[in-house]
């Protein structure tokens, strides 16, 4: 079978409506319909209160609360795909608008702070916005599932992590390029083992690190392409009974394209290894920039 065809059977790829309800078993803000206890995720099978430690081993916010301003702006955008689908009336995707910008602002300002009860970013800001505007904060839930919340929280917060290296590291080969042609004449050894070897330019090496550095935002590029394709729609593992319109929500967050298949999109996690691999030779490079740098001020050399 070719991609087209895959891409016709889409199995499970979400958007689809395959009733007129809701999944079996799923409230209509896409939880458990048993009443869960103080908040808690699924705290409907917990007898009592779940003990301290066990709360502070849950809990991921240690790791994902730098997600925040990309889960809220995820929030928003599905937000109004629910709008479009039917399940949000427009006064309730207003309710729901301003107060996921009030959390925002609560957290810019640091009046509101998780705690590990929360279990991780995606229900900390829920509460907070279930506080505020009240029960239709529930609401926003329906249609996904953290799953794809997750994970396109993560696409989103690497994309403008991988952004603003590439910033950085475009206005650093810019001065390695002025220094440079500063430098043309000013002739230094090249080394072999730390042997002179043969008469070298301080431009031909500045600029040997401005082509090392090329390669790395290159490699950084490759990797936020990879992060351009939307899971949100795929529901926790085979997508979900509404049309979201994942197509508009996908050129609202600045994607290129739609995830072909929930489980594939759930799982995949190959973007985050290739920007992964991407800053470890960043890394690399730099630390032979910063290592040089060190030999040429000490008193050996007495460059710098």
């Amino acid at each position: 079978m070719n991609e087209s065809g895959a891409r016709r059977m889409r199995s499970g790829s979400g958007g689809r409506r395959t009733s007129g309800k809701p999944a079996s078993g799923a409230s209509p803000a896409g939880r458990s319909a048993s009443p869960p206890a103080k908040g808690v995720a699924r705290g409907g099978r917990f007898s009592q209160e779940r003990a301290a430690a066990f709360v502070k081993l849950n809990s991921s916010l240690a790791l994902d609360w730098r997600l925040w301003a990309d889960d809220i702006q995820g929030s928003v955008a599905h937000a109004r795909a629910l709008a479009r689908a039917g399940v949000l009336t427009e006064p309730e995707l207003a309710a729901i608008s301003r107060g996921l910008a009030q959390v925002a602002r609560e957290i810019e300002a640091g009046s509101f702070v998780p705690d590990d009860a929360d279990e991780d970013v995606h229900m900390a800001i829920e509460r907070r916005l279930t506080e505020i505007v009240g029960e239709v904060g529930a609401k926003l839930h329906t249609g996904r599932s953290r799953n794809d919340q997750v994970v396109t929280d993560v696409r989103l917060y690497l994309r403008r992590a991988i952004e603003r290296q590439q910033a950085t590291l475009r206005d650093l080969q810019q001065t390695l390029l002025a220094r440079a042609e500063e430098h043309v004449e000013t002739l230094m050894p090249a080394y072999t083992h730390l042997q002179r070897a043969q008469v070298n330019s301080l431009a031909h090496h500045l600029l040997a690190w401005f082509w090392m550095l090329g390669r790395d935002r290159a490699k950084l590029g490759r990797a936020r392409q990879a992060c351009l394709t939307l899971p949100l729609g795929s529901g926790a593992a085979v997508g979900v009974n509404y049309e979201l319109g994942r197509d508009v929500v996908a050129a609202e967050l600045g994607f290129t394209a739609v995830a072909e298949n929930s489980l594939d999109a759930v799982a995949d996690r190959d973007f985050a290894l290739d920007y992964l691999a991407a800053a470890a030779t960043l890394g690399a490079h730099l630390s032979r920039i910063g290592a040089e740098i060190v030999l040429w001020a000490s008193a050996e050399f007495g460059f710098v």
